[in-house]
């Protein structure tokens, strides 16, 4: 099988109605995803994550921006970045990142969902709304997606 066949049939498991199914799924594609890099990567984003947790945030951030200028295609170490500015609360700047993963791998529904709560905070719902929802269409049975469509439409009336 090859790697194009395996993704779309993760995909397809995502629309299922088995929720272990659905889970085992998710877990595999985050699983490539992470290791698109090879273990190589995988090492940089696992010491930006070690970083962070040890509340070294600029470190974290250095780290990151060097392993994307090494690895400008890795869309993880984008997302990962992207997380980073989010929990800073440099919206902007995670939205930027967040496009650009799902510029270099548009079926990324953790980037859509990450984009769509940048906008949410901006103030940007139907920008908002509209990356929760293309969320959805590639993760269906993803509760919180629907939930937050439903909050940011609110907001819009």
């Amino acid at each position: 099988m090859t790697k194009d066949s395996t993704i779309d049939t993760l995909l397809q498991q995502l629309k299922s109605d088995n929720k272990a199914v659905r889970d085992r799924a998710t877990a595999e594609l985050w699983r490539i995803w992470f290791y698109q890099k090879g273990t190589y990567g995988l090492a940089r984003i696992e010491r930006a994550q070690l970083l962070l947790e040890s509340g070294r945030v600029a470190d974290a951030e250095a780290h990151l921006t060097e392993t994307i200028e090494d690895l400008p295609d890795f869309a993880e170490a984008w997302n990962r970045r992207a997380i980073l500015y989010y929990t800073i609360g440099e919206h902007d700047r995670a939205k930027q990142d967040c496009q650009k993963v799902v510029e270099l791998n548009p079926i990324h529904f953790g980037a859509l969902h990450g984009l769509g709560l940048c906008h949410a905070m901006l103030g940007e719902y139907r920008e908002a709304v509209r990356a929760f929802e293309k969320a959805l269409e590639i993760q269906p049975h993803a509760v919180v997606n629907q939930r937050l469509i439903l909050e940011c439409t609110v907001r819009l009336s």
